[in-house]
């Protein structure tokens, strides 16, 4: 009988020791209409526009104490690479463009020492474009809206090239943030006009979408000048960026998927339904995370911002224990939530650092920039502003995958 409860009580005492590690306790917080960074600077800017976009009542949210907690969030801890300073969404939801534009800056850098700030919006404008066409072509069966995956920045610059930010902001009459509200609006009243009277009409249905778009976001330059030489969206890409968009892979890791496979990231914003992800096990997925920030690799990673220990006050993104143990997080926890949807692909974002062994806790946190309102509540002059701190959990749980550089993964991509 003793030797049968010893595993049990060797359990105990590591749950135990887990507990005095990360203890965590949640608290009942009011939050009332108008506060934080989107209300206070990203809505006086873009209401000039939108005459009566969606102002949010007070709400209760229940969330993770992290008040009496040593966090590293101060970036000045972190082994990080070259990247631009965090650039704002605004109320647009094109993260996925943000985050990855970000990512490819950072891998240009690294590649020929030029620091340059490319377009997002100019991405942004061909994917609705396709996305108009597909939703055409499909007889109105296709998603369109703001949302996509990182891997379609590489879609869009293999057909359209990219500018630098300079040429196309897509911000008109000295506006400060971007907002699609309005455009996407029209946009698709446009297109539901099309399926309402059967008029599937690619040709003319692409120039309406192109010339509210024009309206609002202002027409993308053809050619234009860089130190001196004119460029096309793609020869500034392959001559002066010496940017491969096929340099780049999707690493994926959920288990409703065959491991070691190519497989469909099955969410609404693989919007062409891409089967180019390759699928692999938890553990990997984390080592790879790990060993490629560490070798100066950066990524584009994106999954699910909205759990308790997500914090928009401390800028620390973790697991509590009243959520879930550290030592049970593994690829059924993070199946499940997948499968019941309290994990949805709902943001992008850009890893550019790590913090190895946190004052010998053992704990490794992952340094993240970030185009969202939420990552500047803190104020402009903190340090955390348009940053986030990700404890190594809330990786492997909440985060789904990852844009990088083939090289980065080159032993993984031969097992496939």
């Amino acid at each position: 009988m003793y030797k049968k409860l010893l595993p049990l009580f060797a359990i105990c005492l590591a749950m135990n020791g887990y507990a005095q590690k990360n203890t965590s306790k949640g608290k009942v917080e009011v939050f009332e209409k108008g506060e934080g960074y989107y209300y206070e600077s990203i809505l006086k800017d873009v209401n000039a526009i939108n005459e009566k976009l969606e102002e949010k009542e007070p709400f209760v949210r229940f969330k993770m104490d992290q008040s009496d907690l040593d966090l590293p969030n101060d970036p000045g801890l972190y082994e990080t690479v070259w990247c631009n300073q965090t650039e704002s969404q605004g109320n647009a939801g094109t993260c996925w463009s943000f985050s990855t534009t970000s990512f490819y800056e950072s891998e240009i850098f690294r590649q020929t020492g030029k620091k340059v700030e490319l377009s997002e919006i100019y991405t942004v404008y061909w994917e609705y474009v396709e996305k108009a066409r597909r939703y055409i072509e499909k007889r109105g069966e296709s998603l369109f809206d703001e949302g996509s995956e990182g891997n379609a920045v590489a879609r869009i610059m293999n057909r359209y090239g990219v500018v630098p930010e300079e040429v196309y902001t897509g911000l008109l009459d000295e506006r400060k943030f971007h907002t699609h509200a309005k455009m996407m609006e029209e946009m698709r009243g446009f297109l539901e006009s099309l399926k309402k009277n059967n008029a599937w009409n690619v040709e003319y249905g692409l120039e309406t979408i192109k010339a509210i778009m024009n309206h609002h976001i202002g027409e993308p330059p053809v050619e234009f000048t860089v130190e001196g030489k004119t460029y096309t969206p793609q020869t500034y890409m392959t001559d002066y960026l010496q940017l491969s968009p096929n340099d780049f892979v999707e690493i994926l890791s959920y288990k409703q998927e065959p491991y070691w496979q190519q497989v469909e990231y099955k969410v609404p914003d693989n919007w062409w339904h891409s089967d180019d992800y390759y699928n692999i096990p938890l553990d990997v997925f984390m080592d790879v995370v790990k060993k490629a920030v560490k070798k100066g690799y950066t990524m584009s990673i994106g999954g699910d911002v909205s759990e308790t220990g997500f914090s928009r006050e401390t800028n620390c993104a973790m697991v509590p224990d009243y959520d879930i143990p550290s030592a049970y997080i593994n690829e059924d926890a993070r199946q499940f939530r997948f499968s019941n949807e309290t994990t949805t692909d709902d943001h992008g974002m850009h890893l550019i650092g790590i913090l190895e062994n946190y004052k010998g806790s053992g704990d490794d946190w992952y340094l993240i920039k970030d185009s969202s309102s939420g990552s500047r509540n803190v104020g402009e002059d903190d340090r955390k502003f348009g940053y986030y701190f990700f404890h190594e959990d809330y990786i492997k749980l909440k985060m789904m995958g990852f844009t990088i550089h083939k090289d980065a993964v080159k032993d993984i991509l031969e097992k496939f």
